[in-house]
């Protein structure tokens, strides 16, 4: 698996947040297919810090439905698995840079 493919994008939310601001912690949305080394190796090239450790989950898909005017409509969610990346003690990840309004 390339390394371009590995990382599909960052979780910027509140408990992600926390977790970098605390732990140093960061957390990515990866291809399903990734195991750990790939996605150590991933983020150290492309953010240039030392990981010290990478914990994964698989989030399952699940069921959603809502009432509108045409009527009910059910759908699925996509599974997803998760990265929570642990770097180094002093290094940081600049995740809001490139981002507009």
């Amino acid at each position: 698996m390339k390394l371009s493919d590995v990382l599909i994008k960052p979780i910027l939310s509140e408990k992600a947040n926390k977790q970098t601001e605390k732990m140093n912690r960061y957390a990515f949305v990866v291809d399903r297919k990734a195991n750990k080394l790939e996605i150590k190796k991933a983020v150290e090239t492309f953010y240039g810090v030392q990981v010290e450790e990478v914990n994964t989950l698989v989030m399952p898909s699940k069921l959603k439905s809502r009432y509108t005017k045409a009527g009910f409509i059910s759908g699925r969610k996509s599974a997803k698995k998760k990265a929570v990346v642990t770097v180094a003690q002093g290094e940081t990840i600049d995740l809001y840079t490139g981002i507009e309004q």
